[in-house]
């Protein structure tokens, strides 16, 4: 009787743990991008600095050129931004990101698969991935640490996460769906 018990209470403890780690989960994907950061009721353009060469860049909306035409995401390797265009060639979105080590041609793309969570070649876990090409075997896509963080990749190993804050890495996931184009541009 003593070894059953036992047993029950080790898959009850089991069961527990799991749920928490569940829940940690589900509370960290939930949490605001900006929790610590200056409220939201500030504008964006009220954080950004008015001094000329300093902040948002004029250029920032202005595609690259040779970027195509149509709905698609642009992704330029020299400036490490992403824009986001709609159909009516309008940015509807443009952002940084930290690139990974490994970078596909300038080429055009379109989205191949997509994982709402997985962890990272790098061992972090990742939230909105949206994959569109392959490099020597290595998978190159958007993504968001579920932490929140954009470090800069080991320039040692080779990964393909382009990383994302949480909220644009929300945007691309809501924009990208399998079959957009991706336009990768120098």
């Amino acid at each position: 009787m003593a070894s059953s018990s036992s047993g029950f209470v080790a898959g009850l403890t089991a069961a527990a743990i799991a749920a928490v780690g569940f829940l940690t989960y589900q509370a960290s994907a939930k949490a605001p991008d900006d929790l610590g950061k200056p409220s939201a009721s500030e504008s964006p353009k009220a954080k950004q600095s008015k001094t000329p060469g300093k902040g948002k860049k004029d250029t920032d909306d202005v595609l690259p050129d040779d970027s195509g035409a149509g709905e698609r995401v642009v992704y330029s390797l020299d400036e490490d931004r992403v824009w986001l265009v709609g159909a009516n060639e309008k940015v509807t979105r443009t952002f940084e990101v930290t690139p990974s080590t490994v970078d596909p041609s300038p080429a055009t793309y379109t989205v191949s698969s997509r994982s709402a969570a997985v962890t990272g070649s790098d061992g972090t876990p990742i939230e909105h991935v949206v994959r569109f090409a392959s490099v020597d075997g290595v998978s190159v896509g958007f993504s968001a640490a579920v932490d929140g963080s954009t470090p800069r990749p080991d320039p040692t190993t080779k990964t393909g996460g382009i990383r994302e804050s949480r909220k644009d890495g929300k945007a691309m996931w809501e924009f990208a769906g399998i079959g957009t184009k991706v336009v990768v541009v120098e």
